[in-house]
């Protein structure tokens, strides 16, 4: 059988290398024009894998046909940046000013390429066909929706997914493999509220929409704390709020913008049937009308368990020393879990941050950066779970 934690640990400099170059050179969603054209020329190396670029505009999918047949097992990386001024100071900062991989996608990308190269040399050995999937717009812009229309879940169809995300929020060597729902369903809200514009000195002339959204705002918090059970998992944010442009107006409107984030069922009913009630009624209190447009961004990401047991035993196999946490779950959320609906999947997290080297920086923070050597972990992880799956 192939080691392949020795062998992710052989190709470290390469899996190094594809990283800090994706980190160089970030592109945003749908706009990982590079990107792609990186991924398909490193993939095209590898031979007999069938390539095909421009899938949702910038997507990269690869076919790997193993030495007999036998299931079908997609493996999914994210390919898209953010639009973050990097503040790590590196020598591998990001040249394009404003963009910056600060979630890990370069790393996932990374891991990608180190994973196909993993399994191309054990392809004689093992039974089925590997989909290596390499996703635009996983940050918000529908990119696995995009995906799906584009027909990445047929010809051939997955009898499995597996992904990864390196994830900063625990230390080098943990692993986050839980059973069922691990990653949170996603919903976001735009909100105007409505008002009647007039001069700051005689408010009682106008009717402020800026008073009623911070009402607004403080009130939806309740449904949170007074109307979802503690032990129910649900967040709501208010990320964005606009409105106004001098200090001696009330504007004539706000909007506010947002997301709704829960693991159940009944609580995402309970949740925007309170939200779209809250919201009017509240701003109706200060005289305002509310419009309120809900989108559905993404399930919960919810791992079938016989294949988490599968990745947890593989985990331990190659790593008896570590930390493998089959309980943890977290608000974020991923659109990966569109791909996963009806489909035996594992979606697992990699340990990544070290706080000796000052590499503690969240997901999304101007200074992120992870210990690079997670990347070793997740690779020989994917690989190996990946092989479990095609055993002739």
């Amino acid at each position: 059988m192939a080691n392949y934690l020795a062998e992710a640990r052989d190709l470290f400099s390469y899996t190094q290398e594809m990283r800090r170059d994706f980190h160089r050179f970030p592109e945003l969603g749908f706009e990982e024009t590079r990107t792609s054209k990186v991924i398909a020329k490193q993939l095209r190396e590898l031979p007999e894998v069938k390539v095909s670029s421009g899938i949702a505009g910038t997507g990269v999918v690869a076919l790997m046909d193993c030495a007999s047949s036998g299931p079908v097992v997609l493996l999914r990386f994210d390919m898209d940046a953010l639009p973050v001024r990097e503040e790590t100071g590196v020598s591998y900062a990001s040249e394009n000013p404003g963009v910056m991989h600060a979630c890990g996608h370069d790393g996932h990308m990374a891991m990608g390429l180190t994973v196909a190269r993993l399994l191309h040399s054990q392809r004689e050995h093992l039974a089925g066909t590997l989909k290596f999937v390499f996703q635009p717009a996983e940050e918000g812009l529908g990119g696995a929706r995009k995906m799906i229309e584009a027909g990445v879940l047929e010809n051939p169809a997955p009898d499995y997914n597996l992904a990864l995300h390196l994830w900063n929020e625990k230390k080098l060597g943990w692993f986050g493999i839980p059973d069922g729902p691990m990653m949170a369903a996603s919903e976001t809200f735009s909100l105007r509220v409505m008002g009647q514009g007039g001069h700051g000195a005689i408010p009682q002339e106008a009717i402020d929409p800026i008073l009623a959204s911070a009402q607004v705002i403080n009130s939806v918090q309740s449904i949170i704390s007074r109307e979802v059970s503690p032990l129910d998992p649900a967040v709501i944010t208010f990320s964005s709020i606009s409105g106004g442009s001098t200090h001696n107006v009330i504007p004539p409107e706000v909007s506010l913008r947002g997301t709704i984030r829960f693991f159940d069922s009944e609580t995402r009913k309970l949740l925007l049937e309170r939200f779209e009630q809250m919201t009017r009624e509240v701003a109706e209190a200060f005289r305002c009308r509310v419009e309120l447009t809900l989108e559905d961004v993404s399930p919960a990401v919810t791992n079938q368990p016989a294949l988490s047991d599968l990745v947890r035993g593989t985990a331990r196999e190659l790593f008896p020393d570590l930390v493998i946490d089959d309980r943890y779950q977290t608000m974020g959320s991923e659109d990966m879990a569109l791909m996963m609906e009806g489909i035996p999947s594992c979606y697992f997290l990699i340990g990544s941050a070290n706080e000796a080297q000052g590499l503690t920086a969240k997901h999304h923070h101007p200074k992120f950066d992870f210990d690079e050597r997670a990347m070793i972990h997740g690779s020989a992880l994917m690989a190996a779970a990946a092989a479990a799956l095609l055993q002739k």
